[in-house]
């Protein structure tokens, strides 16, 4: 394979990004071996230095995996997109024969013995899992650390911290470290840290990537979904996560090739509400407000028509709606654990909280949470009959030390919750309607921050292809990488 290793040495490999990687794998001009060994290689200098991926595999046993590939190929057999791709997978999603740990100390040894849904998906396609990436204990807060692995840094200072739960995932992106990521979003564990770390993240519509559940007839509030770097990679990796499964009753039978398809689309003419703070409601970090209104002057250059608008709906009512909704599904993931004294004394007080809230909830309650949660919806869905998307920013706070629990105030405003500093991506994650943080900048701090596109239910497709017309005119990933990254 010399014009392959001629191309490998030519070219950082890991330079790539996804689309382009998976092209010239396809076309044997690098071998599975080579993009394994760049990433293993990267991943041993620059990890040690974040904390982003976990359990990493044996290097032997995983290039023994990409030399399978690579015969693979050499009989014409092509699995897929991610044919020879090192993947990590967060640390909350089962992946078989390798441990996943949820962050918490009872569950540090715990190996499944299948995978995920998503994750079969993505090792059918021809990924090769490499380990896991870190995430806060029980994914429970927008900061990643635990007493398992410990903190994941910033990939732009290393102070700071990563955000959460998909923390892991974001950082391991930004510097290059995997191709693309996996992650899950409840309160913006997709959004988040893709708005830490200058990378993309889509929240999905319920059922749009089908998750394995204890139960799966209730409509959850959390999703997994796709990060990248790029619109094109995210689209393209959402095209193996998404599609109809029987184990999963209410997964979206659409072909999930329409992901695959290419994104350029008509933008001219689309017209944009913008939430902002939702008319002072939200306190926000100085400087947040402003990198987002220079992302709405980019969006009027494209054609788009842009409008500050408050929707119709008490902010706080939803808010109110949201804890015992996540009381309860949380809780109820977690509520046998919590009857074990050894186990529950190894939660943090976080997870405690959440679990003793769900005991006090009556089936009522969850009732009339979810009533308030279905108002909500038919709010928004009379919203996009005078709009195509509706936007506002990604976090309320740039990425803050991360030595801190979490932000205990914004702009002077005492934060009653461990996750009330994240109240903005509730809106959407309340909406059931799909939603892609995007970038957006840089704060006079140094350091990134996003913005949400939130589109109609089931509006995947629509919201990339905003998203990739945004990123034509900016490209804030390519434009400004983290200084480690070099």
């Amino acid at each position: 394979m010399g014009e392959a290793g001629s191309i490998a040495q030519a070219t950082d490999i890991t330079a790539l990004d996804a689309c382009a990687l998976a092209k010239v794998i396809r076309a044997g001009q690098v071998s599975c071996v080579e993009v394994m060994t760049a990433y293993l290689d990267r991943i041993e200098r620059l990890n040690p230095k974040v904390n982003a991926i976990v359990s990493l595999q044996d290097r032997g046993d995983l290039m023994r995996q990409a030399r399978e590939r690579d015969e693979e190929l050499a009989r014409g057999q092509y699995r897929g997109w991610m044919h020879g791709f090192p993947q990590a997978i967060k640390d909350l999603a089962a992946t078989k024969g390798i441990r996943t740990t949820h962050g918490t100390p009872f569950l540090k040894d715990f190996v499944p013995e299948a995978d995920a849904i998503f994750v079969e998906r993505m090792k059918q396609a021809g990924a090769i899992i490499i380990g896991k990436t870190n995430t806060p204990e029980m994914g429970l807060g927008s900061h990643t650390y635990n007493s398992v692995f410990g903190t994941t840094f910033n990939a732009y200072d290393q102070s700071r911290t990563a955000g959460g739960s998909s923390g892991g995932a974001a950082v391991a992106l930004a510097l290059r470290m995997l191709p693309v990521a996996d992650g899950s979003d409840h309160g913006g564990s997709l959004r988040n840290p893709a708005a830490f770390n200058n990378v993309l993240g889509l929240r999905t519509s319920y059922g749009r990537v089908p998750a394995n559940a204890e139960e799966v007839f209730l409509p959850g509030l959390g999703v997994a979904g796709p990060m990248a770097r790029n619109v094109a990679d995210l689209a393209r990796l959402l095209s193996v996560q998404a599609g109809y499964d029987p184990r999963v009753p209410l997964s979206i039978r659409e072909d999930p090739a329409m992901f695959a398809a290419p994104l350029k689309g008509e933008v001219k003419g689309k017209r944009l509400a913008w939430f902002g703070d939702l008319g002072g409601h939200l306190p926000m970090e100085p400087g947040i407000l402003d990198l987002c209104r220079g992302a709405l002057r980019v969006f009027e250059e494209l054609g788009c028509h842009v409008e500050e608008a408050v929707p119709d709906f008490d902010p706080e009512r939803i808010w109110q709606a949201w804890l015992p909704l996540r009381h309860w599904q949380v809780g109820a993931v977690w509520a046998a654990a919590y009857a074990d004294p050894a186990k529950r004394a190894l939660m943090k007080p976080e997870a405690r909280w959440e679990i003793e809230n769900g005991f006090k909830l009556s089936a009522y309650d969850i009732h009339r949470a979810s009533a308030v949660r279905t108002a909500w919806y038919q709010t928004v869905r009379r919203l996009f009959e005078d709009y195509d998307f509706w936007l506002l920013p990604s976090a309320q706070v740039f990425p803050f030390d991360a030595s801190r629990d979490w932000p205990k105030e914004i702009a002077g405003r005492a934060m009653d919750t461990y996750h009330r500093w994240m109240q903005v991506v509730i809106p959407a994650t309340m909406s059931g309607c799909p939603a892609v943080s995007i970038p957006v900048g840089f704060g006079p701090n140094g350091l990134p921050m996003g913005m949400q596109i939130v589109g109609s239910n089931h509006g995947e497709r629509a919201i990339l292809e905003l998203a990739y017309a945004y990123e034509q005119a900016t490209g804030w990933v390519e434009k400004r990488p983290p200084p480690l990254a070099g």
